[in-house]
């Protein structure tokens, strides 16, 4: 029945007023439910008290909807819907709601305009010109504060978002501060809406998640405010932490979860509408392509409509960056290039991409979903992570004995070249030889995230620890830089999972021979981001930090066309078993220099590669990274260290090299490159003046002897 056009056309209601509309002079209620016989509203003082004020009866309208309108400012009354449905009567919260009570159990009418901190209405967002410009972080939000070495008063909230200043015990920077001076440009939040784990009402008690459990879809969650039960709160902090990152020059990605719900049978969805919501089996059980119990049916045009009104929803009301869609490959193609083209209409420059796949069978048809293989029918607009190049960095995720290329793994070279050139077409790359994918599935290289590491299974250190536990910890650091080295000078979009940069690690014991590769809901001490490895491992944190820095300084490395890559990057030839080497050729994309060389070495011995004649500035090299020469050589052949990256450019101008002091004394200070930047800019400003002043006498003087000469 809900699959049939006849149903669709009967039923389908476009209208934008869907949920509670506040005004100061009354407030509207609209919920669609086309099988109920009644509908009864509920009003209540609190979010979770039994303190029920009143039930009205709404009246059915068009399209399947109940309809209700109450005079007065109803600001801060909660509600729900009671529905009638074959003689059940189900109590349920608003899908539309946009404010919630502690868990989530009631909606909340709310002035919306009343939670926006000074100035956020006019914010300017960072700048961004292309999806292949971004560098992506992915953070658990209690993660990121919540560790005492953080330093941070607000620890596990939102504001933790807003405290500059903050330093662990060892001195390191930390929290927005550590942010900033990395250098990434979108901070990736795992979910933050609403979601059904963590009590509320119990929060002492420290329980933690990832959050993949969606309970109310467009409202932030309400264990991450300093205030759960009265709704309005979460409102407010949840946007003074995107003002705050962007006004740190950081946009902000949710990640979404439409694919399932916490709750199947007894969800608000199910209350409501029984049986519309989900995809459901001939026999009618949830089907569960999600492996969370069930699997929403976006294909159905009100399920299509949710997901399209939601996502525009928090990019419009919470200013937010970008979308990570969770198993987006559950979702029909046509829902996800609706997102992609409404967020279009409010910032192009918003990012949408996801998983390429599912976690089982699904009911859709395999044509219709938004997967890995099947990219070149969503828009350009939207990328999907790459797996090839994630295991063939560092081995399968699932096979945790297995290893990588940086781990020496034989034979891994044409799937470094695939995820080198983002997925797309290249006539160098036997795709035969390729780890997952036997053809190229991304159109244009906007459409691949290109990683190693994610919140789910092993952190990258953990993951090299169990597959390589005769290597010493010095090749395994060595490792871990030429992961980085990988992921930030391939094609595509990097991305990152929060302190990979100073070798997270989740031990389950002390022997460090036992970690956790799904710590879902495993406590803060696993969980947590440990800040005083920062200054443990400054080496590494300094490694990638010098490597963003010199991704953002070269747009040769953040091509948007498949066929610019074609023209203008080449492999080197004749290289040795687990090497690997490209140049970028003609300054494509808007690049400064003339050519860049980019060449990665996975043996535990040197190795010696011919690169193309002339002079080039290395700026990658064992492990040091940056903007600054670190070496100069001419054309005919290189030597890299065992286990190391070296990236090379050939540039018209000459520059000052650095030397490995001064790159030292530069760590010691822990220093931002903002403030080097700074400092950079003054002595810039203060030469040209000084050369200003030289142009100016050399007129004057010109003027007066031409002047004398006329004289005489």
């Amino acid at each position: 029945l809900f699959s049939t056009k006849e149903f669709e056309k009967a039923y389908y209601y476009d209208g934008d007023d869907l949920g509670a509309v506040w005004t100061k002079e009354k407030t509207t209620f609209r919920l669609w439910a086309p099988m109920a016989t009644e509908v009864l509203l509920n009003f209540y003082e609190t979010g979770n008290e039994k303190d029920r004020i009143e039930s009205i009866p709404m009246n059915p309208d068009v399209k399947g909807t109940w309809y209700f309108e109450k005079t007065g400012d109803l600001n801060g009354v909660y509600y729900t819907y009671s529905v009638t449905v074959d003689g059940n009567t189900k109590e349920a919260v608003d899908p539309y709601a946009k404010a919630v009570g502690a868990n989530g159990i009631r909606g909340m009418v709310i002035d919306l305009d009343s939670t926006d901190p000074v100035g956020f209405t006019q914010e300017d967002k960072p700048k961004l010109i292309s999806p292949t410009d971004a560098i992506i972080y992915e953070l658990h939000i209690r993660d990121f504060s919540v560790d005492r070495s953080a330093g941070i008063k607000n620890q596990g909230k939102y504001l933790a978002f807003t405290e500059k200043g903050a330093a662990a015990s060892s001195g390191v920077k930390t929290g927005l501060d550590h942010l900033v001076d990395l250098g990434i440009t979108h901070v990736h939040l795992l979910p933050s809406f609403d979601f059904a784990s963590i009590d509320e009402t119990r929060l002492t008690n420290k329980r933690f998640n990832w959050g993949y459990d969606p309970e109310n879809y467009n409202v932030p969650e309400g264990s991450y405010s300093t205030d759960p039960y009265h709704g309005e709160v979460r409102i407010k902090e949840f946007k003074q932490m995107v003002q705050a990152l962007h006004e740190n020059g950081i946009r902000v990605v949710m990640d979404v979860v439409y694919n399932h719900t916490s709750a199947s049978a007894d969800s608000n969805f199910n209350k409501i509408v029984p049986g519309y919501y989900y995809r459901m089996t001939t026999d009618g059980q949830f089907s569960n392509a999600s492996g969370c119990g069930n699997e929403t049916a976006s294909e159905r045009a009100m399920v299509h409509k949710f997901i399209v009104d939601s996502v525009t929803y928090w990019a419009k009301e919470y200013h937010v960056d970008g979308f990570r869609f969770d198993l987006m490959g559950l979702h029909d193609i046509e829902t996800m290039n609706a997102v992609r083209n409404e967020l279009n209409e409010i910032d192009p420059a918003i990012i949408v991409y996801g998983e390429g796949w599912t976690a089982g069978e699904s009911l859709l048809p395999d044509r219709e979903r938004a997967l890995k293989a099947n990219m070149k029918a969503l828009d350009t607009g939207i990328a999907a992570f790459s797996d090839d190049i994630r295991d063939g960095i560092k081995g399968s995720v699932f096979e945790e004995k297995e290893t990588g290329f940086i781990s020496g793994r034989e034979g891994m070279e044409e799937t470094i070249k695939f995820g080198i050139v983002a997925s797309t077409k290249h006539s160098q790359i036997d795709y035969s030889r390729v780890n997952y994918s036997s053809a190229p599935w991304a159109a244009e290289p906007t459409q691949t995230i290109t990683y190693a590491s994610a919140h789910d299974n092993l952190t990258l250190w953990d993951k090299l620890a169990l597959s390589c536990p005769k290597d010493s910890e010095e090749d395994r650091i060595k490792m871990n830089l030429l992961s980085g080295a990988i992921v930030f000078t391939s094609q595509g979009t990097p991305f990152f999972q929060a302190g990979e940069e100073f070798l997270r690690s989740k031990p389950l014991d002390e022997t460090g021979t036992a970690f956790d590769e799904n710590s879902y809901q495993s406590p803060d001490s696993i969980n947590s981001l440990k800040w005083n490895r920062k200054a443990e491992y400054q080496e590494v944190y300094d490694y990638y930090k010098g490597l963003i820095a010199f991704r953002k300084e070269h747009s040769a490395l953040r091509m948007t066309k498949t066929s610019d890559i074609q023209e203008n990057l080449t492999f080197l030839t004749g290289l040795d078993p687990n090497v690997v080497g490209y140049t970028i050729e003609h300054s494509p994309n808007g690049e400064h220099a003339e050519a860049l060389c980019v060449i990665f070495n996975a043996n535990k011995a040197e190795a010696t590669v011919k690169i193309p004649a002339g002079n080039w500035n290395v700026y990658v090299k064992g492990n040091q990274a940056g903007t600054k020469i670190l070496d100069t050589v001419s054309g005919g052949e290189v030597t890299l260290e065992p286990i190391s990256a070296m990236v090379l450019v050939k540039e018209e101008e000459t520059k000052e090299t650095i030397s490995t002091e001064e790159i030292e004394a530069d760590r010691e200070g822990n220093h931002t490159e903002a403030g080097k930047e700074g400092k950079t800019g003054s002595n810039k400003i203060f030469t040209a003046i000084i050369l200003l002043a030289s142009v100016i006498l050399s007129i004057i003087g010109i003027l007066c002897i031409i002047t004398k000469y006329k004289k005489k």
